[in-house]
Parts: structure tokens; C-alpha cells; sequence
């Protein structure tokens, strides 16, 4: 057939054969024949027209060009020519199928007007239904995103309920075990009550608001979540009651170091919580850490609140009272911004304190720094395995020790910070090494140390050199901005004291003692006005200028008013062991003020 032009005979034995198109495509003199829908042609008659073809196929009504992707069901479309039928998945129109991919077939199939406006009818229908789909997919997808949206509303709402019924066991633990126990102990004689109660401060409160009234109605909440989702409401009405946290949480470093001391001293103290602690109940957690839970409440509330706000509408009914609810919890969580900043540390601190058994390192003014893995260089160029942890104050060396209950440490070496050096070296054996030196207890000590690699040298360095520049810029602060100042004894007691501002000073004015950040638990001497720990500050003296009420005062002064009393008492006045005339005067050391400061104290 090469060479010549395409006949009806041919066309018809090339559909049957399943190869028209291609056939039609790779012909050397390839024509395009013309097929015309509309002319009444006989069946047996064929044009010697090569150019132009008439058939007269039995045209169907409308030429349907169904789309058949994105998964709908595809419309055949049958083209009957003299009997042949042939199946298409969509209708050629001058090359073109439906989708608008192009196919040169070699056919032009010219439409009448009937079925141009046909087929435009169709096309004008197909592009309606494709917007219609459109639509129906923009609503599926919003309501996608609504359920999405509603979804994790529920989830932040049931985050809630569920912490809050470990929360609550928690407090049940604290309350009624932990505290009804060592109160029914402390009856017996054994210790102070008065210990018990302030080490457990208001915990009975807390446990009784939340078991009774916030639990409660968080579960009602959400037993009806399908019907009504709302969680801002049941917080606007409980928040306000959040501030009792305050109370609990400006005690705890107090608390913290009545357990240290009592649990030292007291044997049958030490014995009910260690008791308590092997139970089962406890999850094998010491009691200082049930004791954070409370501390780290009040920001959970504030941490589900900002994602359930961030994901409420902004028209939800829901919104105002979550909103409400918020800015009475931040309120109430500013109480305890300092102890959350400082409840890592003192997490750690517990969890060191049970690898080493070490009980200073509970101190809670102790700030963790750094730890790992380090060589030490000994004699012939040797090196043994040693584990250091970096303190605020202290260098512990440790040594580690077979144990079945976790990685454990046996203590070698203290070394303080306040004296303590450190510097690079070098050594053709060992690479990455330093020197750290400092006084252990009254004895000079150096080690020579060796560290993974050059980073971990230099972040070791880095971590020796900034907290030996901390600790001396604190001590050198209070030292150079203290002075001597000679408060009248004729006017102790008498005079109300000019108070020295709680920031102007970072330790004890009497003891040193570091002021720790978890809570800044810190008193004012009521005579003299200095700033004093809760040690220093354990003595009540009668004061002339509050009306002869009982006042706190410092050690110091306590001794003068004591003896001035007992002296007026005896009759001798002012003249014991002074010259007449002169007055007596009480050396007290009071840091410098900042400048600007002196007219707010």
C-alpha cells in the first residue's frame, strides 16, 4: 500500500488489525482523508476522490468525550463505520483526545453544526461538572482540616485530664503518705512536728483542690467533649485558686534543706522515707523528686493552654475564657519562674547525688556545670579512667565502680573553685591534654588531665575557665562593695534600720552562704536591716520602734539587745565596761550601695 492513498477497504482493514493509527502515521505519502457525519453516502458507493471520502456512518446523537483520570469511571465511546464497531476510551476529534493530548491519526473528522453545537453543549457540561468536583474538593479539604483542628483540640484537652490524674496520684502520695506518716511518727516524740510541716508546707490544700474540684470537672469536661468541646471554661474557673502554689513554692529550697538536715540526723526520720521510697508506689523516685511536681505544675497549665489557644478559632465561644484562664495561670506562674529555671539543675543534683552518695552534693546552693568521660596522666605516662563533675563551687574526680543498679562513682579528689587554675599543656605521648590545680581541703592538688579530642579539650577549658571567672567576680563583688559600718547601740532596737535591697547582695551578710535562685529564701535583720539567710536570721528579739513586738534580727544583734536588756536590768545602764560619755556601737558589715540607690532603702 505504499504510495498510494488511503481507501475505505483499507481503513476498515487496518482497524480490524489493531494498526491504523500506526500505519496511517509511517505511510510514505500520507494523505488525510476527510470524513463527513452528515452526507447521506450508500454503503456500496466509494468516491474516486483520493482527497475526500463520504460515509455515512451511523453517527450516535452526541460524541461523548469522557475524562478519565483522578479515578473516575471511563465512558467507551463506539464509532459504528458500516458495522464496524470500534472502541475507544475516549473519541478523536482532529487529533485530539479528551485529556488534550495530541495523536496525529491522519483522519480529519469534520463535524456538522448540529454536532459542533453537540459537542460544545458537552464540553460546556464537562467543564461544569469539573468545577462542581473542584468545589466538592475544596469542601472535603476544609472539612478535613476542621476535623484535623478538632482533633487536636481533643488531644491538648485529654493531655490535660490525663496528667492531671497522675498529678493528683502524685499529690496522694505527698499528702496522705508521705506526710501522714512522718506527722504520725513526729507524734511519737521521735522529731519535731513543726519539721513535717514546714518541709511539706501547704500540700494538704493542694492535694484537696485537685483531687475534689479541678479533677472532677475536667472528667465532666470531657465526658462531654462530643457535645460541647470546651476546656477554657473549667480553667477560667479554677485558675484563681492556682496562686495557693505560691505558698509551696517560696518554701521549697527551705524544704529541701530541712530533709537534708533531718534526714542526717534523725534515724527514725531517715528510716520512714526510706521505707516509703522502696515501695512500689514511688517508682523507685526519691522524695525530693515527687516534691518538683508541684513546682512544674503551674507551667504545664500554661504550656496546654498556649497550644489549645493556638489552635482554637479565633470566633470560638471557647476563646475568651481560655484566654482568661491563661493570664490568671501566667499570673500565678510567676511565683515559680525562678524555681522552674533552676528545676533541671536540681534534677540533676538528685540524680548525681545517687551515683556518687554523696550528700553535699544536694546542697541546693550547688549549680551543675559539666561532666564526662576524661583520662588522668599519672606516673610513667599512664592513664587512668576517671569521670569529673564540674560545680559552681567544686571539682569532683571520680572513679567508677562496679554496680548492678545503674553507673555509680566513688569520690577520689575535691578540688575547690575558689583558688583553682587551669591551663593547656603538651605531651609527645598523650594529645589534647590540660592541667587543672586547686586546694583540696588545706592540700595543693594538681591533675593532669586528658580529654577525648581537641574540642572536648576546649570545651572543658571553656567550662573550668567561666566558672572560676563566676565564682571570683561573686566573691570579689561582696568583698569590695562591703564596708564597716558602726551602727549606734543606743539607737539598735529603737530605730527602724535602713534595709539593704535584696539585689544589692548574692549571699548570707553574716554566714556567706550563697543565696540560692530556686526561691531567693532570704530574711532582713529587723534591728540593723542587713540581708541574712534563714540560719542567720532564727532569733526573735523584742524592738522598741515596732511597738515592743517580737521581730527576726541577725545573730549579732540578738547578742547586743540581749545584753543591753539584761544590763538596763541591773541597773547599769550604758556604763558597763565603757567610759562615760561614749556610746557603744555594734560592727556590722553592710555592702555599698550602687550609686543612685542610696535614697531607696
Amino acid at each position: 500500500m505504499a504510495g498510494s492513498p488511503f481507501s475505505l477497504p483499507d481503513l476498515i482493514h487496518l482497524e480490524e488489525n489493531q494498526s491504523v493509527l500506526r500505519s496511517a502515521n509511517s505511510s510514505p505519502t500520507h494523505t488525510t482523508t476527510s470524513i463527513s457525519l452528515d452526507q447521506p453516502t450508500d454503503p456500496d458507493s466509494r468516491s474516486t476522490d483520493s482527497s475526500h471520502t463520504g460515509l455515512n456512518a451511523h453517527s450516535p446523537d452526541r460524541a461523548e468525550v469522557v475524562a478519565c483520570r483522578e479515578g473516575r469511571a471511563r465512558e467507551i465511546s463506539p464509532i459504528n463505520m458500516y458495522g464496524l464497531d470500534l472502541m475507544w476510551d475516549a473519541v478523536l476529534i482532529n487529533g485530539h483526545v479528551g485529556d488534550g493530548w495530541k495523536v496525529d491519526t491522519g483522519l480529519k473528522v469534520e463535524l456538522s453544526p448540529s454536532h459542533r453545537a453537540a459537542t460544545g453543549t458537552e464540553e460546556a457540561m464537562l467543564q461544569e461538572s469539573s468545577t462542581e468536583e473542584k468545589k466538592m474538593k475544596r469542601g472535603s479539604v476544609e472539612v478535613r482540616l476542621q476535623d484535623s483542628t478538632e482533633q487536636k483540640l481533643y488531644k491538648i484537652a485529654n493531655e490535660l485530664l490525663l496528667t492531671e490524674r497522675a498529678y493528683v496520684a502524685r499529690l496522694h502520695l505527698l499528702d496522705q503518705v508521705f506526710c501522714a506518716r512522718l506527722t504520725q511518727e513526729a507524734g511519737k516524740g521521735l522529731f519535731p512536728v513543726d519539721v513535717v510541716r514546714t518541709i511539706f508546707s501547704n500540700i494538704s490544700s493542694i492535694h484537696t483542690f485537685h483531687s475534689q474540684f479541678l479533677l472532677p470537672d475536667l472528667e465532666t469536661h470531657m465526658g462531654q467533649w462530643s457535645v460541647s468541646p470546651r476546656l477554657g471554661d473549667v480553667m477560667q474557673q479554677h485558675a484563681p485558686f492556682l496562686r495557693m502554689y505560691a505558698e509551696y513554692v517560696m518554701s521549697f529550697d527551705h524544704a529541701m534543706e530541712l530533709l537534708r538536715v533531718w534526714t542526717e540526723r534523725s534515724a527514725p526520720f531517715k528510716n520512714v522515707i526510706q521505707d516509703i521510697q522502696s515501695r512500689e508506689v514511688c517508682g523507685s523516685l526519691t522524695l525530693q523528686h515527687h516534691m518538683l511536681e508541684p513546682v512544674q505544675r503551674l507551667p504545664r497549665y500554661e504550656m496546654l493552654l498556649r497550644d489549645y489557644l493556638k489552635r482554637l478559632p479565633d470566633d470560638d465561644s471557647d476563646h475568651s475564657h481560655a484566654e482568661k484562664s491563661l493570664q490568671v495561670i501566667s499570673m500565678a506562674a510567676t511565683h515559680s519562674n525562678s524555681a522552674i529555671r533552676q528545676s533541671d539543675n536540681l534534677k540533676k543534683l538528685l540524680e548525681i547525688y545517687e551515683m556518687l552518695g554523696e550528700e553535699d552534693v544536694m546542697n541546693p546552693s550547688n549549680e551543675f556545670i559539666r561532666e564526662g568521660r576524661i583520662l588522668m596522666l599519672a606516673a610513667r605516662n599512664s592513664a587512668m579512667e576517671r569521670h569529673l563533675f564540674l560545680f559552681n563551687n567544686i571539682l569532683l574526680c571520680c572513679t567508677p565502680r562496679f554496680s548492678l543498679g545503674g553507673q555509680r562513682f566513688t569520690v577520689r579528689t575535691r578540688i575547690d573553685v575558689e583558688g583553682m587554675t587551669v591551663q593547656r599543656t603538651t605531651n609527645e605521648h598523650h594529645p589534647h591534654t590540660f592541667q587543672v590545680s586547686g586546694k583540696e581541703m588545706t592540700l595543693e592538688r594538681t591533675l593532669d588531665l586528658q580529654a577525648s579530642s581537641e574540642q572536648d579539650k576546649e570545651d572543658w577549658l571553656k567550662a573550668f575557665q567561666d566558672t572560676i571567672d563566676v565564682f571570683r567576680q561573686k566573691n570579689e563583688t561582696f568583698k569590695s562593695t562591703s564596708k564597716e559600718v558602726e551602727v549606734s547601740m543606743e539607737e539598735l532596737g529603737r530605730r527602724a534600720p535602713r534595709w539593704i535591697r535584696d539585689n544589692e547582695v548574692t549571699m548570707c551578710m553574716k554566714c556567706s552562704e550563697p543565696f540560692n535562685a530556686l526561691t531567693r529564701w532570704r530574711h532582713h535583720c529587723r534591728a540593723c536591716g542587713c540581708v541574712v539567710c534563714w540560719r542567720c536570721s532564727d532569733n526573735k528579739v523584742t524592738l522598741e520602734y515596732d511597738g515592743n513586738r517580737v521581730n527576726k534580727v541577725c545573730l549579732d544583734c540578738h547578742s547586743a539587745l540581749i545584753l543591753r536588756a539584761n544590763r538596763e536590768e541591773r541597773g547599769e545602764g550604758m556604763e558597763g565596761g565603757h567610759s562615760r560619755g561614749s556610746t557603744p556601737h555594734l560592727h556590722i558589715s553592710i555592702p555599698a550601695l550602687s550609686p543612685g540607690c542610696e535614697g531607696l532603702v
